[in-house]
């Protein structure tokens, strides 16, 4: 295909993305591009490629825009050269940390990242050795989740835990924590006033993502981290997208490469290889450590395997 064939027809675009990406990505041909925003034919034949390659509608959407300012940027349709520069998503210049609004850093390799359901829990892990620490507590008592922030605090104390408070921004500027972690829609859900408040609080911040338009949208408020999943099948909360398998979790990480990056979801220790093996500092647990006979003895394994050894 010569490039001048590929910039004009979008169904031929379309057919040479997917053989390109298909063995990586995987393909349903169940799956079609449902709308248009731009008669531009990379665009076009991207969002329907995306979309076979099993994308949902607002990541094929990001993509296809990406691949047409990527190829008005390179001078040419390549076919295998899936986008991963941050520019061509509308992402502002990398590093993260180099921009006025930055969060404050955090280590680029947080490591075993353990998420936990209370502050006992969060002692316990810290004092076997676990690098990064989360209290995802979950209550509708507001003097109950003070409470237990502030334990989670003092729990970590005399480690070399972080501590990352999910969701309980107000709770954690009050105790003092490390940091905070938010989900997309908590995140959406700050208003301006609310995300300046946060970031003169001096909290580090991370942001869970499922695909690339939540990514872009973390990265507007330029965060700590970003955490990225679920990658593989979870139980423990209702996902409102697919699994993100390796392979994507591999472009994620490449697009994201100016940030820490925590790799989460169903992910045990026979998995955690090829997690980190995509370029991610980090893997987030949760049932691999609380629902193990022995957690401590987990928690040397699980970080053996994150130190290469």
């Amino acid at each position: 295909m010569n490039a001048i064939t590929a910039m004009t027809d979008s169904n031929a675009i379309a057919q040479a993305i997917v053989a390109a990406h298909a063995s990586r990505f995987g393909e349903t041909s169940s799956n079609a591009a449902s709308s248009f925003s731009s008669d531009d034919a990379v665009y076009r034949g991207a969002k329907q490629a995306c979309a076979v390659l099993g994308f949902i509608e607002v990541d094929a959407e990001c993509l296809a825009n990406a691949w047409r300012a990527q190829t008005l940027r390179s001078g040419s349709f390549e076919a295998s050269a899936w986008p991963d520069n941050p520019a061509d998503f509308g992402m502002r210049p990398f590093p993260p940390s180099s921009r006025d609004d930055a969060f404050p850093q955090c280590p680029t390799n947080l490591g075993l990242y353990a998420v936990l359901p209370d502050a006992q829990w969060v002692g316990r892990m810290a004092r076997a050795g676990i690098p990064t620490v989360q209290l995802r507590f979950k209550s509708g008592d507001a003097e109950a989740i003070e409470r237990e922030v502030h334990a989670a605090v003092e729990a970590v104390r005399g480690t070399d835990a972080l501590l990352f408070i999910n969701d309980h921004w107000r709770a954690a500027i009050a105790a003092r924590a490390y940091g905070l972690h938010l989900g997309q829609e908590d995140l959406d859900a700050l208003s301006p006033a609310e995300l300046q408040t946060l970031r003169a609080s001096g909290l580090r911040l991370g942001v869970s993502t499922h695909g690339y338009a939540e990514m872009v949208r973390a990265d507007a408020v330029s965060p700590s981290y970003i955490a990225m999943g679920a990658v593989y099948p979870t139980t423990l909360k209702q996902m409102a997208t697919a699994p993100q398998g390796v392979a994507r979790l591999g472009a994620y990480a490449r697009l994201l490469r100016g940030y820490p990056q925590v790799g989460i979801g169903g992910v045990d220790a026979a998995r955690m290889p090829e997690v980190l093996a995509t370029g991610v500092g980090s893997v987030a647990v949760v049932r691999a450590l609380v629902a193990d006979a022995d957690p401590e003895a987990a928690a040397a394994r699980l970080m053996a395997i994150c130190h290469g050894k």
